[in-house]
């Protein structure tokens, strides 16, 4: 008798010590491949993120200035470059789209923080820049932030 069990996970997150930022920052740590969510004094959502590649990792302070959901993709200039290969134009929610179900844009226009089809590279440095989340992490993290959240990007 064979018998079939579904794991559904209870939430998206792990709840980890922060100190240091206000509730509602979002920082990420390069080295660690972390994303925190500060949701109190020194109390964070945590989620694994994939980071960019080496000499395509970048830090500073930024905030989100957008949202979108199941957005389109046209590769960058640099990216196009590097990636000859890939069309000029992916439509959101197409299985080849590499932003996933939700990016959140960085000030600055050249970074997001998005969702991913590549499961697989969570927790590796992948990108060309910017931060991937699996894709039920970015919908959780979406619905958490307004327009205007500070990101601070770290080493």
């Amino acid at each position: 008798m064979a018998f079939l069990t579904t794991v559904v996970p209870v939430r998206a997150y792990e709840l980890a010590a922060l100190p240091g930022y206000r509730p509602g920052t979002i920082v990420v740590s390069q080295h660690q491949r972390r994303l925190y969510l500060v949701v109190q004094d020194g109390t964070a959502l945590r989620y694994p993120v994939a980071v960019g590649k080496s000499g395509r990792q970048w830090h500073g302070v930024v905030q989100v200035d957008g949202k979108y959901v199941e957005p389109a993709w046209a590769p960058p200039a640099e990216v196009k470059r590097a990636e000859p290969w890939l069309p000029d134009y992916i439509p959101g929610g197409s299985p080849r789209n590499p932003m996933g179900a939700r990016a959140l844009t960085l000030s600055g226009d050249q970074y997001a923080i998005h969702g991913t089809n590549r499961p697989t590279s969570i927790g590796t440095p992948a990108s060309f820049g910017c931060i991937r989340m699996l894709n039920r992490d970015v919908v959780d993290l979406y619905d958490r932030v307004p327009v205007g959240t500070p990101v601070v990007m770290l080493p």
